[in-house]
């Protein structure tokens, strides 16, 4: 398999700063080392040119930083269409996860079907109306979805994913107006709740089922590491206690591998500047790892 890497520095979709330096994180914490293990041929496409908030005004303050998180999901998704157009699979480190936007969009232009398996604890389905911060990371999967401003969803040429092919797991954070908008929509959701009860296992098959409609379809695995608990990714922007463990995590990515049918994939959300002698960067990079083949033995 043939990975292309690129990181999108990036941190105005969220509510402070350090997401930014996400990429480099993952990048130091041996990325390409553990892919390379693999027998996997990696291409470090390095990282997207993004605005920092000092030079730049915000006159939207529900919906913060606007034209420019138009404007680097435009390049985010154009390096997804090309990377795909090469035969291979884009890997995109965050980042905030407003980041894909592009990527889902990027997906649709190369034409790639398939759903998305989104890791979150929250849902990510707000609009400018039911945004409390107008922070648009969590307005993500909203735009991917057709909802909301129309100079988000027009990047992708409307919605870049079926609502009926969309599962969130790991929810446990949902914000009271975003809740109506869950239950509303055809979106499967499992939270912990979901989890705890059916096992991470069963979540996952059954997940992996609705993502791919049942079939051979690539799906795409988006990866926000504040679906962990605190305990084991304490360097997230927004911690909620009682999330995944880290063999949960693990699984996951596991099971996910062992379908054959990852078509692309993002990690985000990783704040170094919160993280704890780097451990939350090292355990994005072994998540990937299992994601794209590591297994136990």
């Amino acid at each position: 398999m043939r990975v292309e890497v690129v990181g999108v520095p990036w941190d105005l979709g969220a509510a402070r700063r350090g997401t930014d330096m996400g990429p480099i994180a993952m990048r130091y914490a041996g990325l390409y080392e553990a892919l390379g293990a693999l027998g996997l041929q990696v291409v470090d496409g390095g990282c997207i040119e993004v605005p920092v908030s000092e030079g730049h005004v915000q006159s939207q303050p529900r919906l913060r930083y606007l034209p420019e998180i138009v404007t680097v999901c435009r390049d985010v998704a154009g390096v997804v269409g090309g990377i795909l157009s090469r035969h291979a699979m884009p890997l995109i480190l965050g980042g905030d996860h407003s980041v894909t936007i592009g990527m889902l969009a990027g997906r649709r232009t190369a034409g790639l079907s398939g759903g998305v398996i989104w890791l979150d604890t929250h849902g990510d389905l707000n609009t400018e109306e039911t945004s409390p911060s107008g922070n648009i990371h969590g307005m993500a999967l909203a735009v991917a979805t057709g909802r909301g401003v129309a100079d988000l969803v027009r990047i992708g040429r409307g919605s870049t994913v079926t609502e009926r092919q969309t599962v969130i797991v790991g929810v446990r954070s949902v914000d009271r107006l975003e809740r109506a908008v869950l239950h509303q929509s055809e979106v499967t959701v499992f939270t912990m709740k979901d989890i705890d009860q059916r096992g991470i296992g069963a979540v996952v098959t059954q997940a992996i089922a609705v993502a791919t409609d049942g079939g051979a379809q690539r799906f795409h695995l988006s990866v926000d590491l504040d679906v962990l608990d605190p305990l084991y990714a304490p360097g997230v922007g927004t911690r909620v206690r009682g999330g995944l463990t880290y063999r949960e995590a693990h699984l996951e990515m596991e099971l996910a591998s062992d379908s054959g049918l990852v078509g692309s994939m993002d990690v985000v959300e990783l704040n170094p500047t919160l993280d704890e002698r780097n451990c939350t960067a090292t355990l994005a990079v072994e998540l990937i790892a299992s994601a794209l083949g590591e297994g136990i033995y």
